[in-house]
């Protein structure tokens, strides 16, 4: 089999003007590369790369040839290719071609999870059962509580509230981008909402020195959070996440910024984390997400990826070590969750349930690549 053509998309969600902020930077409601890929025997793969950072780089990637590396290959021999594409990352024809090396990272990951949908279309299962078949059910939560500009408390009630009502049984509230006291009484409240018995996690999105991060986890224990994600600030991360581990009893995650499966590894390696975040959609793809779950299986580590709740699910199901997914079911946050694929895997109860339709088992909307996609030549 052979890959015979790529169609390329960046998808973007309209401006609202409210952006939704963590605690130092705004989180895109969308802002990701979509991959249709073609073979010379009919079946189309898709793949998807999300990207917090300004896109422009792998647009410019895909016009100036990228895609060409891609035609041709094989892809059901999915670790060639992507062997083939992170290896430019070290390779002069990048500088000489002005590809990034986080350009290079996202293609690769979209490109990878497209070959992924293929293999499972061409095997006739669903990728979850390719992958190790564990179960077909996972857990799922729901991400809130972002600052907003004028977002009161009585708002953030209305949101926690909302996302109740819908029957989420685990909340992520995020922390850091106001004082700590504040936070820890935003926190709080979330708490009151829920009850005693749903999960509470806490995102600091690396917004606290060491210090504060000691003090804020002392303070959120009594609130029963079921972990405490990237507590610490980027430039010392790992060290003072072991740091902290050893001063709290709140399980620790961490991953999602990571540009390499090797920089998740070298975080199992301090032993200071319980939980990996790492993202399929922003580095590595199935291939590298694959061996990133059957390491933490190894380690005594759970996996619960950052992002993409219907990508990851089929990482999640396969392996001992998935714990749970992350999804955004208020549009407002991220509207491709709600309008991109038709007739997605049921979430209910905090349960997400997949489907066994082969491969990643989505069917895009032609409408929501339309009002969302710019096509990107190639």
């Amino acid at each position: 089999m052979k890959i015979t053509a790529l169609e390329v998309y960046i998808l973007r969600a309209p401006d609202t003007g409210r952006p939704h902020w963590v605690s130092h930077f705004a989180g895109p409601r969308a802002n990701e590369i979509l991959v249709r890929m073609r073979t010379d025997e009919g079946l189309e793969g898709v793949g998807i790369a999300t990207s917090y950072t300004p896109i422009e780089a792998a647009v410019a990637a895909f016009r100036s040839g990228i895609a060409d590396l891609v035609i041709g290959a094989d892809p059901l021999a999915p670790e060639r290719l992507y062997r083939k594409l992170f290896g430019l990352t070290s390779q002069r024809v990048a500088s000489e071609k002005g590809w990034s090396r986080e350009a290079i990272v996202r293609i690769s990951a979209a490109v990878d999870i497209a070959c992924w949908d293929v293999i499972g279309k061409a095997a006739g299962l669903p990728l979850y059962r390719l992958f190790g078949g564990y179960r077909n059910e996972v857990p799922c939560y729901v991400t809130c509580a972002y600052y907003r500009d004028g977002k009161d408390r009585a708002e953030l009630r209305d949101e926690i509230q909302m996302l109740k009502a819908q029957g989420h049984t685990g909340f992520k509230g995020k922390v850091g981008g106001a004082p700590l006291k504040e936070d820890i009484e935003r926190m709080a409240l979330i708490r009151e909402i829920i009850g005693p018995d749903r999960d509470l996690m806490i995102d600091v999105n690396r917004g606290w020195d060491l210090a504060t991060a000691v003090e804020g986890a002392r303070l959120l224990a009594p609130l029963a959070p079921r972990w405490l994600e990237e507590p610490v600030r980027w430039a010392d991360d790992r060290r003072e996440l072991k740091l902290l581990a050893r001063r709290t009893t709140i399980p620790l995650s961490a991953g999602e910024s990571e540009m390499t499966s090797y920089g998740c590894r070298a975080l199992l390696e301090e032993q200071a984390i319980r939980i990996l975040q790492f993202d399929c959609t922003m580095m590595g793809g199935y291939t590298e997400g694959r061996k990133l779950a059957a390491l933490c299986e190894l380690n005594h580590v759970e996996v619960a990826p950052h992002h993409d709740c219907f990508i990851h699910a089929h990482i999640v199901a396969a392996s001992p070590a998935g714990c749970i997914v992350e999804s955004f079911t208020d549009p407002e946050r991220d509207p491709l969750q709600a309008e991109l694929f038709e007739d997605p895997p049921r979430i209910a109860n905090g349960i997400l349930t997949l489907k066994e339709a082969p491969g990643l088992g989505l069917k895009l909307s032609e409408a929501a690549v339309k009002k969302f996609g710019e096509r990107v030549a190639t």
